[in-house]
């Protein structure tokens, strides 16, 4: 389409009549590293003074005293030779000295050369992430005059004024404002003017900031940047509260690293610290806890040692070195709280303004009532992943061309745990082609021993063997499942699986998902996994067989024991160069005779051939895809199952006859396309759970599925040849969840079946075209569903604008609501009312031409309602935090957000203050081509402008603004 008419272009404009904002911000992500000057200091001390005010009187003394004590001291007379440049020398002691004391006297700003030395120190102390100690002292000039340039100060840059370029004197004067502004010594104010005295003092400080050196930290800390400045930011707000914060995360993520790090940056500015590194280990020595006390003692107070000789004695001297003076306190890998009691039992015992990090496994630690901060630390992104690794095993920040291959591929098996990633890039390192191939296939059978170990430490951690044989239960078969299910699997397993879960979870085991699923890291899963291996060489004598070619293996030998509780074998996933078709090949069931202790077994295509009697008499779960037969064999053991899955099975009647599942809970038979009916589930009491998911031939439900009691779950999506439901379908009164989704031949569902279910939470319709099931009562239907509901999704129900009742009152509990796919062509009333309302579904309403008057929600989604012309709320408050959309060609008003309108209506003063009086211009020749748009007939649609501006636009942000106008975006 080629745009000829101005007035048809249009300009988008945010709030237009009140104010236009635009923010041009360029982040930037600077690598902050410590430098490792210190560790090659030439010097201790650095001494920069005016010589002809102090040098043989003052400094000399101060010079004499430090010596005396065993500290290397640079002042420029005795160490620079004569006919060697001044300031490279100068810059070479500054650079190699670990502290630098500068003496102001009365003179030392009339000296280029003092405040040369000056700027480039405190060059030095920030190149270094303040590893750079600076003292200043003032020997006979006040702070003050040195902060702003008064006094004797004055009349010197009164001269440099005259003399000196201005960017020069800027900087002098910037330099003093700033070491004026670090914790100094003030002559008169310490010493009472003894000069002795001071420089006794001086002395001491020099060495309390000596004792105190930073930690070593590995190079190349990619990814911790942002992790770093959060805690910084955290230690370096002005407060006097005595805080608290945790860096938790599971081992290996590098949270001893982020604390060294941010010890290192922050504790200088503390008048005592602390580093206590391996707490869990120290304190399983013998006397351990009072080692770490003594040690926490000699860092506090400078070195000095204390005898302690017993734990309660320890905390009292603790307690008394912490009330004096503001600590920095870090202590590393914590996993009890004994071990926190032995260090601090109330943090208000601290000086104010003390801060204590702890590291820890153990998310128990999070809920003690005196931390108030708590920062978890999550795994590298792609990208950084592969940076880590590439500086390990290729000295770069990428890899070596010929190995980007091999490189992505072991950085997917990491999961961005750095650990793991400077492990095996390490020993990759100068490898071959051929090397990497094969680690990398080993490291699919056996993960990397060194890993292994670290991460193991959270499973020897374990209180008993009932929460480790619960994480191995769950690294080898339960991985995404869902909470609750593996709860009714493991509790009749006799596990007390919600504690145990929730232990896991404490050390890092496990986490539970926004789906509550319960999740594991891959590399915490091959742990568990080769902690299982490990049990035997063969696997027949190993407690669990996940692996399906050690699975077809036992079942093909029949070798299997009494050792194995749970087996997993997929047929498709056995070799394909076995000498056996292992996907035609039929296993007996005799082969399961000899495992007496197996209770979960997962079978996919799989075949038996033989008598079931026998076959795992104690199973608890039962999950086989794909089971062959039509029915279940009369003699088949089921007695002791609580969850039977047999999706996409051959199954046209679940059993013949009668058979007892008293213990069943869940009940899955999606995907049975061959199903016509269900079984009598009066002979089920217990049942929770029904899944019948696409079961196309499904034809009729046992009537005494009204008699579960405990049924919550009840899925019967796209049974489509489903005509009517039992009437006392309405007696679940536990029924919480209901979905009859794409159920589009039901010709009854009677409005009672809904009204009374009382527990009813989650009811789906889609693709029922109730206008029609109900013909001209779908309004007093849709007015009378229970109250208890929380999500409604009617998708694709054919409802239309009067369709909708008045209102909504009886659905007050309402969070969720999707109308997507129906003819309706404005917001219904009733919707304004539902205060509890988060979400909002309205895609693929191609008929939907307004939405005014929108409540307050979470989420709106608007996608492709092509029709959609204006968006308006009930106030500004009721603006949704976000929203999906697309395809919404007509929408022209969208209140917040944006309002379009012809730009030739635009106030020409406006544009000319924006700098695009020659848009008009610009855009003339503009097209757009809308190929892979097929609902345009012409296959091309206008272009908009979207722009975000400010009414205090700079020349410098208007003339960006005006080059981007050049090279518009299309939409």
């Amino acid at each position: 389409m080629l745009i000829t008419d101005t007035s048809k272009c249009w300009f988008v404009l945010d709030h237009f009549k009140s104010s236009i904002s635009m923010a041009l911000v360029k982040a930037a992500d600077p690598q902050t590293s410590s430098s490792n000057a210190s560790r090659y200091c030439c010097y201790h001390v650095f001494l920069s003074f005016r010589g002809p005010d102090t040098r043989k009187t003052f400094t000399d003394h101060l010079y004499t005293a430090l010596v005396n004590e065993g500290f290397r001291t640079f002042r420029d007379d005795d160490e620079v030779e004569r006919g060697e440049g001044i300031k490279p020398e100068l810059q070479k002691a500054i650079k190699h000295s670990r502290t630098s004391v500068i003496v102001f006297s009365k003179d030392y700003a009339s000296s280029r050369w003092c405040l040369d030395e000056l700027v480039m120190i405190l060059e030095r102390k920030r190149r270094t992430s303040d590893d750079h100690v600076v003292l200043p002292v003032f020997y006979d000039v006040d702070p003050s005059h040195v902060r702003k340039q008064t006094g004797s100060l004055a009349k010197a840059f009164a001269r440099h004024q005259k003399t000196q370029q201005l960017q020069k004197v800027k900087a002098w004067r910037e330099a003093l404002a700033e070491v004026a502004d670090l914790a100094g010594m003030v002559l008169q104010n310490q010493a009472h003017g003894y000069e002795s005295k001071f420089i006794k003092k001086i002395v001491k400080v020099i060495g309390d900031k000596l004792s105190r050196t930073p930690l070593s930290v590995a190079p190349n800390l990619v990814g911790m940047h942002s992790k770093v400045e959060r805690i910084n930011f955290w230690l370096q707000r002005r407060s006097t509260d005595v805080g608290i914060l945790v860096i938790y995360g599971m081992g290996g993520m590098g949270k001893t690293t982020i604390a060294k790090t941010v010890y290192n940056s922050n504790f200088r500015i503390f008048e005592g610290s602390s580093f206590l590194e391996n707490i869990k280990e120290v304190s399983q020595q013998p006397n351990g806890l009072v080692q770490i006390q003594t040690q926490l003692l000699s860092d506090i107070l400078n070195g000095r040692k204390m005898k302690i000789s017993n734990v309660s004695e320890g905390l009292i001297k603790i307690e008394d070195a912490m009330s004096s003076k503001r600590v920095l306190l870090v202590l590393d890998d914590v996993d009890h709280m004994d071990q926190l009691d032995a260090v601090f039992q109330m943090k208000d015992r601290f000086y104010p303004g003390s801060k204590i990090i702890i590291t820890t496994r153990c998310a128990r630690l999070l809920k003690a009532h005196q931390v108030t901060e708590v920062y978890a630390v999550e795994t590298l992104t792609q990208k950084e992943s592969l940076e880590l690794f590439s500086w390990h095993a290729f000295g770069q920040d990428h890899p070596v061309e010929d190995y980007v291959e091999y490189s992505k591929k072991l950085v997917d098996h990491c999961e961005g745990l750095p650990l793991a990633l400077k492990v095996l890039g390490s020993s990759l390192l100068g490898e071959s082609i051929c090397l990497w191939k094969s680690a990398l296939e080993k490291l699919e059978a056996i993960p990397n021993g060194e890993i292994i170990n670290k991460l193991r430490v959270s499973y020897d951690s374990l209180q008993d063997d009932h929460d480790r044989n619960l994480f191995l239960h769950i690294a080898c078969f339960f991985i995404g499942k869902d909470k609750d299910y593996i709860v009714n699997i493991l509790d009749g397993c006799d596990f007390y699986t919600l504690v145990g879960i929730q232990n896991l979870i404490d050390r890092c085991l496990v986490i539970i998902d926004g789906w509550d699923k319960v999740q594991m890291h891959n590399l915490i899963r091959g742990m568990g996994r080769e902690i299982v291996r490990l049990e035997s060489k063969e696997p027949w004598k190993r407690s669990r067989v996940w692996h399906h070619k050690d699975s077809f293996k036992i079942l093909t030998e029949k070798n299997g024991t009494e050792t194995i509780e749970g087996l997993v074998l997929d047929m498709h996933m056995c070799p394909t160069n076995s000498p056996l078709n292992s996907n035609e090949k039929v296993l007996e069931t005799n082969s399961f005779s000899r495992m007496h202790e197996l209770k979960l077994l997962h079978l996919s295509h799989v075949k038996l051939d033989g008598c079931y009697a026998e076959f795992c008499t104690g199973l608890r779960w039962l999950c086989w895809l794909e089971f062959p037969l039509d029915s279940i064999p009369t003699d088949f053991p089921v007695g002791s199952l609580i969850v039977l899955e047999m999706q996409y099975s051959g199954l046209r009647q679940i059993y013949k006859g009668t058979k007892c599942l008293q213990s069943l809970k869940i009940l899955d038979l999606s995907h049975s396309h061959s199903l016509t009916e269900t079984i009598d589930f009066s002979y089920c009491p217990n049942l929770e759970t029904l899944v019948l998911v696409d079961c196309t031939s499904l034809i009729y439900v046992h009537g005494s599925i009204g008699n579960l009691e405990r049924l919550m779950y009840l899925n019967m999506k796209d049974c489509k040849s489903l005509r009517m439901l039992p009437k006392n379908i309405c007696m679940l009164k536990s029924l919480e969840t209901f979905i009859i989704s794409g159920c589009s031949n039901l010709n009854e569902l009677s409005i009672e079946m809904l009204r009374n279910m009382d527990s009813l939470k989650v009811l789906k319709t889609d693709g029922i075209p109730i206008s029609e099931l109900w013909l001209k009562r779908s309004s007093s239907i849709l007015g009378s569903l229970p109250c208890s509901l929380v999500e409604l999704s009617l998708w694709g129900c054919n409802l239309s604008d009067d369709t909708f009742p008045i209102d909504f009152s009886n659905l007050s509990s309402l969070q969720r609501l999707n109308l997507g796919n129906n003819p309706i062509g404005s917001l219904p009333n009733c919707i304004k009312g539902l205060t509890r309302l988060g979400a909002l579904l309205l895609n693929e309403c191609t008929s939907l031409k307004s939405l005014l008057g929108l409540p307050k929600l979470n989420y709106l989604d608007i996608t492709n309602c092509i029709s959609l012309e204006k968006i308006t709320y009930q106030s500004s408050s009721s603006r949704e935090s976000s929203a999906g959309f697309g395809c919404n060609y007509n929408l022209v008003e969208w209140e917040y957000r944006y309002k379009l309108q012809p730009i030739g209506s635009v106030d020409v003063e406006m544009i000319n203050l924006l700098g695009l009086c020659n848009l008009l211009e610009s855009m003339e020749p503009i097209r757009m081509d809308s190929r892979y748009n097929s609902s345009l007939k012409d296959n091309q649609i206008p272009v908009q402008v979207r722009l975000s501006l400010s009414l205090s636009l700079s020349y410098d942000h208007r003339k960006e603004l005006t080059n981007i106008a050049s090279s518009i975006a299309y939409i």
